[in-house]
């Protein structure tokens, strides 16, 4: 496509262009809220497709770098899952060195700098959830809804997982702001709510959405370490401490009850659901690599002595 296109104005980065990121980021937050019907509904339509376009262009050149790899995995409900597993070991970002050294190194000030990236870059998983699921099948659908209502507390507020963010923040006494997150973590927020708001992407979502229940579990647990080592209070770790066991319940469930029937029925749904876990992921990774270039300075490659 010509350099002068939406698609190439894009280019080459866009998980690295605060601009982009900070202007959906702005979309997403105002979009997603309740909403009054507008006198003026045509000019609000007409700045909504707008903003559709430019949140299109986004997701299908990101999509794009992982579409040879997606297109790989097998369309046989075992097979997948297996394949589907591995991204544990083989996902972009995984066996990052920035979580050993956050809990063996960081200072409280560099715990309190990661906490409100990661709180301004977080989409609501439990939204997400309930967004991805419509029309979804009957067993992914209850298994999405049993996900949904562990996220929810089991019907009790003080059980919610957002809640329970919101509390370490509070406790570390950070302020997450859109213009002083990086893009990259932006990225990562703006990528979930646009899979999970378009159903042409709904596939994507589920992939999204499943391959965090997969691999969060030893980033959380570092991170937990890390809230440990420098004295945070439990009450306030917990929600790290929570997602470092019971993700790993959630993502057996998902990958039995979610991708298994799914790609059963519908085995050209693989490709979709491998494509939206490979793009969270890198999301993820072009985080990770942000966050040390940020600790460790220059390439981000070597910690400080």
């Amino acid at each position: 496509m010509p350099d002068g296109t939406l698609m190439g104005r894009l280019r080459p980065h866009p998980h690295h262009d605060h601009a982009l990121q900070a202007k959906l980021a702005q979309w997403n937050r105002a979009r997603l809220a309740p909403q009054i019907p507008q006198t003026d509904w045509r000019t609000a339509f007409a700045n909504e497709r707008a903003m559709l376009e430019i949140e299109r262009a986004f997701i299908e050149q990101t999509r794009a770098a992982q579409a040879a790899r997606a297109a790989a995995a097998p369309r046989e409900p075992q097979a997948f899952v297996a394949w589907f597993e591995a991204l544990k070991e083989n996902g972009p970002g995984q066996g990052d060195a920035l979580f050993p050294w956050l809990a063996e190194r960081a200072t409280l000030e560099e715990m309190r700098w990661f906490v409100e990236q990661e709180a301004a870059g977080e989409a609501g998983f439990d939204d997400l959830v309930a967004m991805a699921q419509v029309k979804m099948p009957t067993q992914a659908k209850l298994e999405l809804a049993r996900n949904y209502w562990d996220e929810m507390g089991r019907g009790n507020a003080k059980g919610m997982h957002g809640p329970m963010l919101d509390a370490l923040v509070r406790a570390l006494k950070v302020t997450p702001q859109i213009e002083t997150t990086l893009a990259p973590s932006l990225a990562l927020g703006n990528t979930m709510a646009a899979l999970a708001t378009n159903r042409v992407y709904a596939y994507h979502a589920l992939g999204a959405l499943g391959v965090i229940e997969l691999t969060a579990p030893g980033r959380a647990a570092k991170v937990s370490e890390a809230l440990r080592r420098l004295k945070v209070s439990a009450k306030a770790r917990h929600y790290f401490d929570l997602h470092a066991v019971l993700d790993i319940k959630h993502s057996e469930a998902w990958n039995r009850e979610v991708f298994a029937s799914i790609v059963a029925a519908t085995p050209d749904a693989a490709p979709c659901i491998a494509e939206g876990a490979l793009m969270r992921l890198q999301c993820g990774a072009d985080c990770f690599h942000a966050y040390r270039s940020h600790f460790w300075g220059g390439d981000g490659l070597t910690p400080p002595s």
